[in-house]
């Protein structure tokens, strides 16, 4: 008797673990695009930057979570050419900024989630040069396309080099401490 008590309790625990278990759409990393944008007192750069990989959690249709690693050894500078397009991408991945020799990549995990609409209201946490910080968008989802627009506050992640809130008397080097990154992906 005591066995078949405890063969229905293991059948009910798979029923209700079964139930629970959510998809995971992975995202088309090589349809998917991560644009950015840096701001400095005199001007802007603006680049591209790979996702390595990355996936949705889905429950029945609805996002529940997920995880997006980024490779920042391919951060690009679009808006240069030649000389000044190499030695901006070298600044970049040196220490001064994102480190991309010890820190080949960075990391986002979506922790909870509101529906609203098309659109959810994430809050995760974002992971740059080792560094872990909370952080919370709106993103658009919508038949296998997400697509988000927000700004990070790169003095969170110890990325100070020219800026305003750390050094004094930078005039017109002085460079924003947030940058916005523009993300489309399809899964």
């Amino acid at each position: 008797m005591n066995y078949l008590k405890s063969l229905m309790a293991s059948v009910i625990i798979a029923a209700v673990s079964f139930n629970t278990v959510n998809a995971q759409d992975k995202v088309n990393v090589k349809e998917s695009t991560i644009k950015w944008e840096g701001e400095k007192l005199t001007g802007s750069h603006d680049g591209v930057i790979q996702m390595k990989e990355g996936f949705f959690l889905m429950d029945g249709g609805d996002l529940v979570g997920g995880e997006f690693i980024v490779d920042m050894t391919t951060i690009e500078v679009t808006d240069l050419e030649g000389d000044g397009k190499a030695k901006l991408e070298g600044h970049l991945n040196s220490d001064d900024f994102f480190g991309t020799e010890t820190h080949n990549d960075a990391k986002f995990t979506i922790n909870t989630v509101a529906k609203k609409g098309d659109t959810y209201g994430v809050s995760g946490e974002m992971t740059i040069k080792g560094k872990t910080n909370p952080i919370a968008f709106d993103l658009n989802m919508v038949n296998g396309k997400a697509s988000t627009e927000f700004k990070i506050d790169r003095t969170k992640y110890d990325i100070r080099y020219g800026s305003g809130s750390f050094f004094d008397n930078l005039g017109d080097k002085t460079i924003y401490d947030e940058f916005t990154l523009m993300i489309e992906m399809q899964y």
